[in-house]
């Protein structure tokens, strides 16, 4: 069973940066595509990058030139390297693994930036 768990989030003024870090556990696979999404309050859960086995990443409109999302060779770990944080950007993020019929996410984490 995959497990995931976010870390990283926190408060960061408008302008700075911060990693996430997402740490996969129980069978990841290297042709999953992995990938953030963020959802904030009183809003649908949205995309914000992915990456797949092959490397191939893709990012939300809002966050091209900003965001950058990485892994590890071994698929242990994917990171979501934010720059140029925007109030806007304030939302829980989440973690997702997807492989065929197999779809996990992670708890969550906070991110807060503020003005």
């Amino acid at each position: 069973q995959v497990q995931l768990e976010e870390s990283g989030g926190g408060l960061v003024q408008a302008g700075g940066s911060l990693k996430l870090t997402c740490s996969g556990s129980g069978g990841i696979s290297s042709l999953s595509t992995m990938g953030w999404y963020r959802q904030a309050p009183g809003k649908q859960r949205e995309l914000v990058a992915t990456i797949t086995g092959h490397y191939a990443r893709n990012y939300t409109e809002s966050v091209k030139g900003r965001f950058i999302i990485s892994r590890t060779t071994n698929w242990s770990a994917i990171f979501l390297q934010m720059n140029n944080l925007k109030p806007e950007d304030t939302a829980v993020y989440y973690c997702n693994y997807k492989r065929l019929t197999v779809e996990a996410w992670g708890q969550g984490t906070q991110v807060t930036v503020s003005s």
